[in-house]
């Protein structure tokens, strides 16, 4: 990027959580960015950015990322796209086609716009992925880093959006490009969430958070003139640090405290929540992008404070109604919603029960409060077995470290004579299961991506994990 002028910025899915963290960041970086946000002209697009009708620096371009030309005669204006926009959870869950139109076929237009470029290399492409790409890692297994098995839990639209698009960027032949696989996002507005959602996360498995806030911080960090070579060409995990790896029970006895709630035990009973099948790691490697783009400074407590100050006075005053009272009424009600695990457990909805608790004698065999222990999983970083020699560089990969990955995952190297130190061209692979596919090196060993249709069958993973020892580390088969 030119440090002469400004860096003309599209930014998609301004209107989020996220995308406003973004805007609110950038508004004060418009000596040196300047920003075209892609909006899609609903009335609450409207309203969200009427709140930023006084930044200077902001231009909106009111269209849809599945709309290729809107897409295109935006990226042709600018220097870098952060790519924020995405149909999320839960709602992407109960609108899966929506949100493969959105998810996939967004960045399939932001990458086919970059390409037809005069000068490709000229403009940036930074994707949105997720934590859920590494689906469920319940304790023991709960460090996770770039290059382990992607695997998305059951049920999880969303996850499995986010594994194609990644796909689509790193095996797209763009100049330049980095994947950001983003861990929890706390915002404020995590506090007004009442979905049954909430019942799918089990109390002892584990997330690494970030605040909006930073992780906007470092999206407006890749902005500048200066981002390191380091960052381009590589899919990076986003967290929060050391104190933002926390486990689910702590996240929400955290929340509660900061409300001045003293025992969240006497909202829920304790077999409404699932024992597996979310998602959440605490990342082993995330420090790395914050030794290349700093963006920390947030704390936990901070950043539960601002948010309960943000909050509105229903969820302040949380401390003040009897427990009875939310369990009854607001927490019992959202359990027994459809998606929610008391629901799936009345309405004997087999799939479910199983792929969030194992079986019907699993959730009963639960108990109550008495017999719970806060879980204590290890803070000492444990690592996978990623069938290759991690210590030789990229540049020196060939057909040999190729086959020894396909071997470790009960695949074929189809392909005969791969050039020596390309990671970047799709090569053929088979799995065990005889599907053929194409895939970069990079995309393989460096990103943990393996056969596309295989990890599009949450259900059949432990079938797989007979015949994949790769996968096997994280599946039970």
């Amino acid at each position: 990027m030119d440090p002469t002028h400004r860096t003309r910025v599209l930014v998609t899915g301004a209107t989020g959580n996220l995308g406003r963290a973004v805007l609110r960041e950038l508004r004060e970086r418009d000596d040196r960015v300047a920003v075209l946000a892609l909006a899609r002209p609903s009335e609450h697009s409207r309203e969200v950015l009427d709140g930023f009708a006084d930044m200077a620096n902001l231009e909106v371009a009111w269209g849809d990322l599945t709309d290729a030309e809107a897409v295109a005669a935006c990226v042709r204006r600018v220097d870098l796209v952060l790519h924020v926009g995405a149909v999320v959870s839960p709602f992407a869950d109960e609108h899966p086609e929506l949100a493969r139109r959105v998810n996939v076929g967004g960045i399939r237009n932001l990458i086919a716009a970059v390409q037809a470029l005069p000068d490709p290399a000229a403009v940036g492409l930074v994707g949105i992925g997720t934590v859920a790409e590494y689906g469920s890692r319940n304790p023991p297994l709960h460090w996770g880093r770039v290059g382990d098995p992607i695997k998305v839990s059951q049920f999880d639209e969303y996850g499995q959006t986010k594994v194609v698009a990644e796909r689509e960027l790193v095996d797209s032949g763009l100049p330049k490009w980095a994947w950001l696989r983003l861990g929890g996002i706390f915002s404020p507005g995590m506090l007004g969430v009442r979905d049954p959602i909430m019942t799918h996360t089990p109390f002892g498995d584990v997330m690494e958070w970030v605040s909006a806030e930073d992780a906007a911080r470092l999206l407006a960090n890749l902005c500048e003139a200066d981002v390191p070579s380091g960052v381009w060409g590589g899919i990076h995990d986003v967290g929060g640090g050391e104190g933002w790896r926390l486990t689910n029970w702590q996240f929400y006895t955290g929340l509660a405290s900061a409300m001045g709630v003293r025992d969240i035990r006497r909202w829920y009973d304790r077999d409404w929540f699932a024992l597996r099948n979310f998602h959440g790691v605490w990342y082993a490697d995330s420090d790395r992008l914050e030794e290349l783009v700093p963006y920390r400074r947030d704390t936990f407590d901070d950043a539960v404070s601002r948010a309960i100050e943000a909050a509105p006075a229903s969820v302040r005053a949380a401390r003040r109604v009897p427990a009875w009272i939310v369990k009854q009424f607001e927490m019992k009600r959202l359990a027994r919603m459809p998606r929610g695990m008391a629901a799936a457990v009345r309405d004997r909805d087999e799939a479910r029960v199983a792929a969030y608790f194992g079986s019907f004698a699993e959730w009963e065999a639960i108990g109550d409060w008495s017999t719970f222990e806060p879980p204590n999983p290890s803070r000492v970083p444990t690592l996978l077995d990623h069938g290759y020699d991690e210590a030789k560089p990229p540049a020196e990969w060939t057909a040999l470290d190729y086959v020894r990955v396909s071997n470790h995952r009960g695949g074929r190297l189809l392909s005969d004579e791969p050039e020596p130190g390309d990671i970047a061209t799709p090569l053929s692979w088979q799995c065990a299961f005889d599907h053929v596919f194409r895939a970069s090196p990079r995309l393989v060993l460096t990103g943990g991506h393996w056969c596309p249709v295989c990890v599009a069958d949450p259900a059949g993973y432990a079938h797989q994990a007979k015949r994949n020892a790769f996968l096997a580390q994280v599946v039970a088969a």
